[in-house]
């Protein structure tokens, strides 16, 4: 016996089908297989983070996916200037603020144009200069949940803790997207973290604190041959200004 009804419901079903399968699939990448590594050999005083930088792959892929010539990059965690150095290769306009002051002092060295790198301090990024921004592309320096270290200035100071370091990262990136464009776009490279035995979720902490200021579009995941912190492999996570 028929049921009522089942032959409208039988049709829009019919229809739905039909339509799902006429919707263009969206070509996504989702995941990328890049070598690590750097051009540029820091000098013997620096050796210690030889292998810690984000790699020109990376960087480049970046850069070409999610800018065009003539536009503002910028690195609020500039560290070696990685990012720099390629913006000003691929034609973009590459500015970056770092805390160190010997690391901020070497890269104004190299650079065309050293005055887009400032000596300064990401936490109070609203009082800086800086022209709108297109693209922001970082990857920020990490910390287990157990450490005591401020990230924040260069691991210099003791007496700081895991929620600290989120609410410094949400505060960092709000005033970031003061700064953006409204089509502006925020890229983060980031890693979950094994120490001990013990998973810090870095990179999932970092993509909820940044969500309560840009919308979060989505993560590529970066296979790595070789890449510490107990995994092969980190996170692009991708967002658009809210």
């Amino acid at each position: 016996m028929k049921r009522r009804g089942q032959s409208a419901l039988s049709e829009r079903l019919k229809f739905a089908n039909r339509s799902n399968r006429e919707r263009p699939i969206e070509r996504v990448q989702t995941w990328l297989q890049l070598p690590r590594g750097n051009k540029v050999i820091l000098p013997s005083r620096f050796n210690r983070d030889q292998h810690v930088r984000a790699a020109d792959g990376l960087v480049e892929y970046c850069i070409k996916e999610y800018s065009q010539e003539g536009q503002v990059v910028f690195d609020p965690f500039a560290g070696y200037g990685t990012m720099l150095f390629i913006a000003e290769e691929m034609g973009r306009l590459g500015y970056g603020i770092e805390y160190s002051k010997e690391k901020a002092n070497y890269v104004q060295g190299l650079l065309k144009h050293p005055g887009r790198m400032l000596h300064g301090d990401s936490r109070k990024l609203a009082e800086y200069d800086l022209p709108p921004i297109d693209l922001c592309l970082t990857s920020p320096p990490y910390t287990n949940a157990s450490d005591t270290e401020n990230p924040f200035v260069d691991y210099r100071q003791k007496g700081f803790d895991y929620p600290s370091y989120l609410q410094e990262m949400g505060s960092i990136f709000s005033q970031v997207a003061q700064k953006m464009k409204p089509s502006g776009r925020l890229v983060i490279e980031a890693s979950n973290l094994k120490k001990n035995g013990q998973v810090t979720t870095l990179a999932w902490d970092i993509a909820r604190e940044v969500s309560k200021t840009f919308h979060f579009e989505g993560e590529t995941v970066i296979c790595w041959e070789e890449y510490g912190y107990g995994y092969n492999h980190s996170y692009c996570l991708v967002f658009s200004k809210a």
